[in-house]
């Protein structure tokens, strides 16, 4: 499943923490991609991922499947899991 669920975090965010935590506590494997850790291209790059798909760039973007989420909703993360 960690093919189709990625999160863009930064490292020293709440509400990612929560939201990595929560994916644990419901065994999802994920990619997990902390931007504030990256530097040059590799930052870059990650910011143009994330704008594809939020173009207010905020943290954590998370993509579970085809599905988008803003920040740390447990409702929209549990649909998207459960493919609703």
């Amino acid at each position: 499943m960690s093919d189709d669920v990625k999160v863009y975090a930064l490292s020293t965010c709440i509400h990612c923490r929560n939201a990595k935590k929560y994916l644990d506590e419901c065994g999802v494997k994920y990619d997990c991609v902390h931007v504030d850790e990256l530097s040059g291209d590799e930052s870059k790059k990650a910011v143009q991922e994330i704008k594809d798909h939020n173009p207010a760039v905020s943290f954590p973007t998370i993509l579970i499947k085809d599905k988008v989420i803003v920040g740390y909703h447990k409702d929209q993360i549990d649909a998207a899991l459960n493919g609703d």
